[in-house]
């Protein structure tokens, strides 16, 4: 293995192959890229699970100022506004691009796209591929393409264990393939890792997903924006399934409505209704929950025996979990699906660190602000893969060091992380939930185990939470539950984020 890796030195090296990972990887050609990917090429992704499809103001009623303006105000006042005009001004032409990369986006008998409507859209704009897979549809259109590119050399099977940093630059990275360790040399690395929902045990990622590329940036140095900001999706499929299945917010764009067990329409009072933002909908249905009712979606007026058409993947999940979506109630509860925060970038991905980029959702450009936007994720993706990859054009190879002899480096485990995560820093947080979880999480981050890189991400989340005494957006606290005048967005490295922990664990342990 060595001897291919060597072979490989100095490339541009892309972590992940969801949907950013692999148009920036595609962007960059012919120019040569090695794609680094822990399971076959576009699994284990959350791109490849998305259902509702792209924000796009592609329609004639639309426009991007009007997308713009849902964006800002789901956003609760934190959304960058340069990153979210530019990135959004970009959608009509990334979906050309994602069209031309052979994407088959589904349209009507006169060939217009045809336009979902999702919670907090003043329009019709969500672009969608084979009903509710979009993902799924996107992701296999991407791999075939990457297939016929011969500049790209997709490593399988492999997974990133460590960033090299000499000097405060990106040297290379240390990688675990088919049971060996070694290290690829490059000055530029692109992150395109996904999110952290595999921290909790209710979510809709991937498991294996918790953060492990913004473990390793925040080792590397690389400033942290928003982690506090966590978006729990309102409907996951209440099962035994983990992770949780995702029913769409389409569902409800299509007049399907939030009952409780005694039949009430809970919702009905509150301003949007079921299409109100993502995280008035999560609290709301965790209020009902923690008052020990059920919580259920009621599509059999809305969309009955259509369900099936316009959502078959969502049925097909339905029907695993025992459920018919035409003539059942469909049981549903709060889901982590999306992190806003994460390694902080510019609008070309460039972190603080030179020689990483970071992409996706492991990346927090300010686009998203407090609360995402449905369907603004893939978009994102897409932009700023696209962004990174034109930005990476311009770079050269330059001095790439000599491969040094690399240790072993354990794999990553959040097992042990995972209870103390989805106990303390779930949709409702309070000081005492969230010293207890700075307290638990700080000796297993500080240690050299398998829990240490998922408790870096969690100790970040947690510490961020304690130090925003508000509630807005995705973050709510039962014990500062108003929100600020001053909006305020807040950029830490790894070490200000231990000092603080340290400060806030040791003073835990004095007052107990």
């Amino acid at each position: 293995m060595t001897e291919l890796l060597d072979a490989l030195s100095g490339q541009v090296v892309v972590v992940g192959s969801g949907l950013a990972g692999l148009i920036t990887a595609l962007t960059l050609a012919p120019q040569p890229v090695v794609l680094i990917t822990r399971g076959a090429i576009g699994t284990q992704t959350s791109s490849a699970w998305a259902q509702g499809g792209i924000a796009a103001s592609l329609g004639e009623d639309d426009s991007a100022e009007l997308h713009l303006s849902d964006t800002l105000a789901a956003g609760c006042g934190l959304c960058d506004l340069q990153a979210a005009s530019e990135i959004i001004a970009e959608g009509p032409a990334a979906i050309a691009a994602l069209e031309r990369a052979g994407v088959s986006f589904d349209r009507d008998g006169l060939g217009r796209l045809v336009l979902g409507l999702e919670a907090a859209h003043s329009r019709r704009r969500i672009v969608h591929a084979s009903g509710d897979g979009s993902g799924a549809a996107i992701v296999a259109a991407f791999v075939r393409a990457v297939a016929n590119t011969p500049s790209i050399t997709v490593l399988q099977a492999t997974e990133l264990r460590s960033l090299m940093v000499h000097d405060g630059s990106v040297t290379g990275l240390i990688v675990s393939r088919r049971a060996q360790i070694a290290a690829i040399m490059t000055n530029r690395v692109v992150l395109a890792t996904g999110g952290i929902g595999g921290l909790y045990d209710a979510t809709t990622n991937p498991m294996c997903n918790f953060g492990q590329g913004l473990a390793l940036a925040a080792r590397a140095g690389a400033r942290l924006a928003d982690m506090e900001f966590v978006q729990f999706h309102p409907t996951g499929l209440d099962s035994a399934r983990r992770p949780l299945a995702l029913v769409s917010e389409a569902v409800r764009g299509e007049g399907a409505v939030l009952v409780n067990d005694r039949g009430e329409r809970f919702m009905s009072g509150i301003d949007g209704r079921e299409l109100a933002p993502r995280d008035v909908v999560a609290r709301a249905i965790s209020a009902e929950l923690s008052l020990g009712r059920h919580v259920f979606l009621d599509a059999r007026c809305a969309l009955g025996d259509r369900f099936a058409l316009r959502f078959p993947t969502i049925q097909a999940l339905c029907h695993e979990a025992g459920i018919d979506p035409a003539i059942d109630l469909i049981p549903v509860r709060p889901a982590v699906h999306y992190h806003m925060g994460g390694v902080a970038t510019d609008l070309t991905g460039r972190s603080s660190v030179p020689g990483l980029w970071v992409v996706g959702e492991a990346a927090s450009t300010g686009l998203h602000g407090a609360n995402r936007l449905a369907s603004n994720s893939l978009l994102e993706a897409a932009v700023l893969g696209m962004r990174a990859a034109r930005d990476l054009g311009g770079t050269s190879t330059g001095r790439v060091r000599a491969a040094p002899a690399v240790s072993p480096v354990s794999a990553a485990d959040a097992s042990s992380v995972r209870a103390i995560v989805s106990r303390h820093l779930g949709v409702l947080r309070n000081a005492g939930a969230l010293q207890g979880a700075i307290a638990a999480l700080l000796p297993l981050a500080e240690a050299d185990g398998p829990a240490a890189d998922p408790a870096i991400v969690a100790l970040t989340i947690a510490v961020f939470a304690m130090l925003r005494k508000e509630s807005r957006g995705a973050h709510a606290r039962t014990d500062f539950p108003l929100q600020l005048p001053l909006a305020e967005r807040r950029f830490m490295t790894l070490a200000d984020v231990l000092d603080v922990a340290r400060a806030d664990a040791h003073s835990f342990a004095r007052s107990a």
